[in-house]
């Protein structure tokens, strides 16, 4: 459950905003990831990194040839990505500097590993962003499109993985989850909003603005 003392906007957008230590924030708001301003977003991918539908299509298609181009190359060069693993091309025409694509789990009822694979998506990406010594990195939900996994428990999955990983990042400050619809926002800061900080019961700091 949501922290008791907060309550989400019901009639208008908003954002999300949990500060994570003494610098660093994990941000939810509904919009375009597409249009994000992030060093990276992150892409929903197939393992062969085609062009799909959802987010993955307006990234190929917003994004321009370039993608395309380059995750062809690393296709033919490596193979294809596994799930729970994450490569990153250039961003082409997208606002972000990098797209860093990450396979997910296809739900099979949650006995089959999905959410250690789920896990594995969010931690990798993060990975690569810090290797690559980027600021800020914007998710999709992944898997929960096409690959139909549950909203609220892919959120139980990230919200805490994110977390965790962004205490120990390097280089990253800010990881946002750009979400295409209310439902999966309202799920997502849900289970933000349920976290406590390690070692005690006390919450994080929270903002919302509309």
């Amino acid at each position: 459950m949501a922290d008791v003392g907060i309550t989400l906007p019901r009639d208008k957008d908003y954002t999300l905003r949990l500060m994570i230590g003494d610098s660093d924030e994990l941000r939810l708001l509904h919009g375009d990831l597409t249009e994000d301003p992030a060093d990276a977003i992150v892409n929903a991918a197939n393992s062969d990194l085609l062009p799909g539908g959802g987010v993955c299509g307006a990234i190929h298609h917003k994004g321009g040839p370039e993608i395309t181009r380059e995750c062809e190359r690393m296709r033919q060069r490596d193979g294809p990505v596994m799930p729970g693993g994450a490569v990153a091309t250039p961003a082409g025409r997208l606002p972000a500097k990098y797209v860093i694509h990450t396979v997910g789990p296809v739900w099979h009822g949650g006995t089959h590993g999905e959410a250690k694979v789920l896990a594995n998506c969010y931690g990798e990406s993060m990975r690569v962003a810090d290797d690559l010594k980027l600021h800020s990195i914007a998710f999709p939900a992944i898997s929960t499109g096409i690959f139909r996994y549950p909203v609220e428990p892919a959120a139980w999955v990230a919200i805490p993985t994110v977390i965790a990983n962004l205490t120990t990042a390097r280089h990253l400050v800010l990881v946002s989850f750009v979400l295409f619809d209310r439902v999966t926002l309202d799920a997502f800061a849900n289970a933000a909003l349920a976290q406590r900080q390690p070692g005690s019961d006390k919450p994080y700091e929270v903002a919302i603005s509309i």
